[in-house]
């Protein structure tokens, strides 16, 4: 049988993968607590993006597509994801194969967009239409990361409308696998939330180099 993975949601990968939320995991809480200082270009760019966006946003919501290029794009540009050693990709085809004795299953999706460094990957963005509550996109993304390569034991997610930003963190370094998420950052509406968003990332980016070292 084959499963779309927009198609789940957190019962089914409860039920299906054995995932679990460890609200024990303090990484979102202590994650900025060395964070960079941003520069002026940094917080003008994001300046930039929050005008952009708030324009597009005066006769309907962004639509995914819109979301994407006004806002995700310019925060991986900000966080230096388009330069070396990291890698973007778009559209990542992905599958996730579940057997036991009764039944076997293919969940397959595509990854909006994957950040990578050699074959490891940095961060999974998973994008939603402004209308959506951002929350919405959580399943999807946490499916992605169960996907990524086995030598993986940690793996980094990104969910965002637009106008909300939450990160993810699944480990599977765990007999079963376990994930932890952030608290949701107001993009728009907030400025320190939005320099948070942005920090975020650059430690994210700054996590991974340091395993690979």
């Amino acid at each position: 049988m084959i499963t779309n993975a927009s198609s789940l949601t957190l019962s089914n990968l409860r039920q299906t993968f054995g995932l679990r939320l460890n609200s024990s995991d303090r990484f979102f809480d202590e994650w900025l607590n060395n964070a960079p200082t941003l520069t002026e270009a940094e917080l003008q760019g994001l300046d930039r993006l929050t005008r952009n966006y708030t324009y597009l946003s005066q006769e309907e919501a962004p639509l995914e597509e819109i979301v994407k290029l006004v806002v995700v794009s310019p925060l991986l540009d900000l966080a230096g994801f388009y330069q070396s050693p990291f890698l973007v990709k778009a559209e990542v085809s992905t599958n996730i194969e579940v057997a036991d004795e009764a039944n076997a299953m293919v969940v397959q999706g595509r990854i909006d967009i994957l950040v990578i460094q050699d074959s490891f990957w940095i961060l999974v963005i998973e994008s939603k239409p402004a209308r959506l509550d951002v929350t919405a996109g959580i399943p999807q993304a946490l499916t992605y990361l169960l996907s990524a390569p086995n030598l993986q034991s940690s793996c980094y997610g990104m969910v965002t409308n637009g106008r909300e930003v939450l990160f993810l963190k699944c480990d599977r370094s765990q007999d079963a696998p376990q994930y932890t998420r952030s608290h949701t950052y107001r993009l728009l509406e907030n400025t320190s939330e939005r320099i948070q968003v942005l920090q975020g990332l650059k430690q994210i980016g700054t996590y991974i180099g340091d395993l690979m070292r």
